[in-house]
């Protein structure tokens, strides 16, 4: 018997209305302000635009000779490779090893998610005292270990590696828990078959979860590769202004540097549109690559 519940559809637009003047106002409109705003010549935070710039690309040719935006595009090309090992990879595995245990289950899933409901300025602030130069912890342990010479782990040659732990630390947990929800809708009676036909436990992991786990494992792909785009709080909290000599800037705290330290609201606008665009793009990539299937 069909259902009637769509046959009126006076209801539905009035519980739809409701939210599309929401995001109209604080999602869309912002959106194209911020686009245009990117042509126009602002100097200041809640001060009007001077008009349009002379000419109204000024804002990314500036960006195609900026060499800090250049240091940003390739530390977030850096964080996507490290964000896709790190954390995907890393999560998959995890997932699949927590799947395969007779006891523990839940105590292991709330220990990996457990970085994920700490607030990434508390984070930051914790592994600012991990790399402190001088008593920091992990200097101390090295000092325990016999090695000569404290290292300066916010230099321009351990910046980057100094950025990366704690993010790819934050955000393993929550791919493995999506990942390991994709892993407990895989039904128990292919591996009570693949048993019988007298699979190991690693030929069940290969023939049977991973591959039904791809869709799964798409759109954690596709979450790392647009959030690695937009990361922001940690990073900006353990590197303020892209210090040391701005080598660990991102796209967002760039972003931020630019708008709300340099006063350049209309440059912070055109790196907020490419960073969008960017994101379109790399996600459709992403899409095109691990293309999901039916199964």
């Amino acid at each position: 018997m069909n259902s009637n519940i769509y046959k009126k559809k006076t209801p539905i637009f009035v519980f739809l209305i409701p939210a599309f003047i929401f995001m109209t106002i604080f999602l869309y409109y912002p959106f194209i302000r911020n686009i245009v705003n990117s042509f126009q010549s602002i100097t200041g935070l809640g001060t009007a635009a001077k008009g349009f710039n002379e000419p109204w690309y000024a804002n990314y040719k500036t960006m195609i000779e900026d060499p800090n935006m250049r240091i940003a595009i390739k530390n977030t090309i850096i964080m996507i490779i490290a964000t896709l090992v790190g954390q995907v990879g890393m999560a998959l595995l995890l997932a699949l090893l927590v799947d395969n245990i007779g006891r523990g289950k839940k105590f292991f899933q709330t220990v990996y998610f457990l970085p994920i409901v700490i607030s990434a300025t508390a984070l930051g602030l914790l592994f600012n005292l991990i790399f402190l130069y001088d008593k920091g912890m992990l200097n101390q342990f090295l000092e325990i270990l016999g090695f000569s010479g404290l290292i300066d782990w916010k230099d321009q040659h351990h910046a980057m590696m100094t950025l990366l732990i704690p993010v790819m630390w934050q955000y393993v947990g929550f791919y493995f828990v999506i990942l390991i929800t994709g892993l407990n809708t895989i039904s128990e009676e292919l591996y009570e078959a693949a048993v019988v036909d007298g699979a190991t436990k690693l030929q069940q992991v290969f023939y049977i979860s991973i591959p039904l786990l791809r869709n799964v494992v798409c759109t954690c792909i596709i979450l790392a590769v647009t959030g690695a785009l937009k990361v922001f709080d940690l990073p900006w909290i353990m590197f303020p202004k892209g210090m040391p000599v701005n080598s660990t800037f991102l796209t967002g705290t760039y972003m931020y540097y630019q708008t709300f330290n340099s006063n350049n609201v209309d440059y912070g606008s055109a790196i907020a549109v490419v960073i969008v665009v960017l994101g379109i793009i790399l996600s459709k990539v992403a899409n095109k690559l691990f293309k999901e299937k039916d199964y």
